[in-house]
């Protein structure tokens, strides 16, 4: 896991005193700090299961980062500025996991690009709900929020106190279970690190991060040779690429919807709260995010509002080709996907106002080499000549790949590593033609 604006927000990192420390300094800092305290169990998800059993509370699992503190945005101060946070996880067996080195991926499964996540869930596993969502590399506040954790928690203990009669409309917020039970058992992984975390040893090079989760599935098509289904390269889809904005303060209140997209079309409202999707109890955006991962080929989901005094059922449109809306540039699992797809180059959109100067008309392709990678397999394209600054019109002859996203997912599906693709750019005023070889 990397870093999460929600890591000081919850409590749980001093982040000024770790400015001055190593990755490693950080964790034991953090662990001896968090033990001391006493309010969460620590990496110990048998002993959390076992105290919400014991206890009859629901449980708040977190899985977060410690190391990077360099997207903090909400400190201590902020949380304990709001008088209801406390309170409300006193009512929750709390549990922080800092690795995800044996973690059931039959229950656990969530966007494994964040690098925080937060599971609301009965004793036997039932799940309430999830929170924490993620759309940009470093920019939070469209996701997130203490007024919509807060939310989130109201309703889970809600839900909770309903349990089990409510247990049908839950069972759908577990998925189907995935090809390995843990990430250490990809083949990516395995033989590189164990189940557990090595807190008294080396405890960052025996983590297994999220991102790694991510990487090894998407690493597991391309060295079976195959194409990357939709699900797994446009994973847990934001509910604005729809259109369909949703007020991070809230549960899930819908707080505009965009003009002509999806979510106008289908009926959605300022001001409408979603109830249900497909039939299950909504806390929050990643709640909304895990239903769209999960719609499959389905071409409209359900849902349930509520606006103003009055509970309407609105029928949620999904277009062919809706998740290809999403954009992939903010993830981290991007970077192993430029490696194969685009031999380490870092692409951006060329803006309208700088293409009349490059003598570039119309809506044509224009991305813009903003980076090109200099090291190991990143450096397939410096070495077969790209430049950064280099503005790519032509991949593989297709010139409607408007988006670095597009470019990936052509490359990625019709391409296998080892063949050599045709690339024009533009460069000092003139074309140049070279050949990008696809890589593993």
């Amino acid at each position: 896991m990397r870093c999460v604006v929600w890591t000081a927000a919850l409590g749980l990192l001093c982040s000024g005193a770790a400015q001055g420390q190593t990755r490693e300094e950080r964790v034991r800092a953090d662990r001896a700090k968090i033990l001391a305290e006493g309010f969460w169990i620590y990496n110990d998800l048998g002993r959390g299961f076992a105290e919400a059993k014991k206890t009859g509370k629901p449980m708040l699992i977190v899985l977060r980062c410690v190391p990077c503190v360099d997207c903090v945005k909400l400190d201590d101060d902020l949380i304990n500025s709001n008088p209801k946070v406390r309170p409300l996880m006193e009512k929750f067996v709390c549990v922080r996991l800092v690795s995800t080195n044996g973690l059931d991926l039959g229950l656990f499964q969530f966007d494994y690009d964040q690098s925080f996540a937060a599971f609301l869930l009965n004793a036997d596993g039932t799940i309430y709900g999830r929170y924490g969502t993620r759309s940009h590399q470093t920019y939070w506040s469209d996701d997130v929020s203490v007024e919509g954790l807060v939310k989130a928690l109201e309703k889970a203990l809600a839900l909770h106190a309903e349990y089990p009669k409510n247990k049908a409309a839950l069972a759908g917020k577990r998925g189907p279970a995935l090809e390995f039970p843990t990430p250490e058992k990809y083949p990516q992984l395995s033989g590189k690190y164990g189940p557990t975390l090595d807190l008294d040893g080396k405890g960052i090079q025996s983590c297994i991060h999220c991102h790694q989760i991510g990487d090894a599935q998407k690493q597991l098509y391309r060295d079976r040779r195959q194409p990357m289904p939709e699900k797994v390269l446009f994973p847990y889809p934001h509910p604005k690429v729809l259109g369909l904005i949703l007020d991070p303060r809230e549960c899930a209140t819908v707080l505009r919807v965009e003009k002509d997209s999806p979510a106008a079309k289908s009926g959605f409202q300022p001001g409408d709260v979603i109830l249900t999707l497909q039939g299950q109890p909504i806390l929050s955006i990643a709640d909304v995010q895990w239903v769209l991962h999960q719609a499959g080929a389905a071409s409209a989901l359900k849902a349930t509002v509520r606006r103003g005094p009055q509970t309407l059922d609105v029928s949620l449109r999904l277009p062919a080709g809706w998740r290809q809306r999403e954009d992939l540039s903010w993830r981290v699992s991007t970077w192993a996907l430029r490696r194969m797809a685009l031999g380490g180059l870092v692409l951006e959109t060329l803006p309208d106002a700088e293409r009349p100067k490059l003598g570039l008309t119309g809506t044509g392709m224009a991305l813009r080499v903003k980076q090109v990678g200099n090291w190991g397999p990143h450096a397939a394209a410096q070495n077969a000549g790209f430049r950064q600054g280099d503005i790519v019109v032509a991949f593989d002859g297709r010139t409607d790949l408007p988006r670095e996203t597009d470019v990936l997912a052509y490359a990625l599906n019709n391409r296998k590593a080892g063949e050599s693709v045709p690339v024009t750019v533009l460069r000092d005023g003139r074309k140049v033609e070279l050949q990008l070889p696809m890589q593993n």
